[in-house]
């Protein structure tokens, strides 16, 4: 598992995105205790009529990202024209298939268990507008990804990311999940059934908030909102080089992206029932530290509505 002496980000020798094998058991244990798998060698090229979309004036203003849903048609987050954006979905739909093909090689355990979810592109520099944004959607501050209106109930958020522009892409990656939640679950007062049903009922939740969502949503709030912890807690700064892509899973993975521009990000939804090592993920992780379990019955894994 990963540890405070365990570098958190592994790097591989990946120059194609067919992987065709054989796969190695150290990547998934790697991926899966939480560290980033790092590809140098691995860029998503665009073509040279698709150079022109790397301009943020493509983006709608009220967007981070031009994206694809996996519950509704069309590319979403973006004002242009009908040419440009059957463009942008043709390049959108053209890196999800490479990500998913290279997590299918890499991780064949996965295949036909694993969904995708949105595959976007982030056309505007890390940290634009964050400003006006609150501590919740500051993404320049470490944290594990949770979503207050879609609980997962277990379900893991497998990320794919590729710098498509020429400037590193930086992220500060935090200390191993286990020592943040330690760090935390005293303050966490546990979750009141009735609000789970109360939430779903008005329709704030597209379905039952489980215990474990509701301990993800208080790590996640509770990590960005404490300026101490993000400038005391053990970090790593790393730089992603233009022309790589990196692998993680984005609810274990502490993260905060401090800089770049032109990104694109694949996410991809694994069940529990589908990893080589389910003891370190954070509902296991989780409901050792609680000591109780987090999921029930009713929240055996479904198709999770889409962000």
């Amino acid at each position: 598992m990963a540890s405070p002496s365990s570098p958190p980000v592994y790097t591989l020798d990946l120059k194609a995105w067919d992987f065709l094998g054989p796969p190695q058991r150290e990547w998934q244990e790697a991926l899966e205790s939480g560290r980033v798998l790092y590809c140098p060698g691995l860029a998503f090229r665009f073509t040279s009529d698709e150079t022109r979309y790397l301009d943020p004036a493509f983006s709608d203003t009220k967007r981070k990202s031009i994206y694809l849903r996996a519950d509704r048609p069309g590319v979403w987050g973006t004002a242009a024209s009908l040419p440009d954006r059957q463009a942008l979905e043709s390049l959108l739909k053209r890196f999800q298939i490479a990500s998913l093909g290279l997590v299918a090689g890499m991780f064949p355990g996965y295949v036909g268990q694993m969904n995708a979810a949105s595959t976007s592109f982030r056309p505007r520099a890390t940290g634009e507008g964050h400003e006006a944004l609150s501590w919740r959607k500051d993404d320049t501050r470490l944290h594990v990804d949770a979503f207050p209106s879609n609980p997962t109930h277990g379900m893991r958020i497998l990320r794919v990311f590729s710098n498509v522009g020429t400037s590193a892409r930086v992220w500060r990656i935090g200390e191993p999940f286990e020592s943040m939640a330690r760090h935390f679950l005293p303050r966490i007062r546990g979750p009141l059934p009735v609000t789970a049903s109360i939430l779903q009922t008005l329709g704030i939740t597209k379905r039952r908030r489980s215990p474990y969502d509701h301990y993800m949503l208080q790590l996640h709030d509770r990590a960005k909102s404490d300026p101490d912890y993000q400038a005391q807690c053990e970090q790593t700064r790393f730089e992603f080089a233009p022309g790589t892509t990196w692998i993680c899973y984005s609810d274990q993975v502490m993260h905060a992206a401090m800089a770049g521009q032109f990104m694109m990000e694949q996410t991809v939804h694994v069940p529990m029932t589908a990893l080589g090592y389910p003891e370190y993920a954070p509902v296991s992780l989780l409901q050792k530290l609680v000591g109780r379990p987090l999921l029930m019955p009713i929240d055996a894994p479904r198709a999770w509505v889409e962000r």
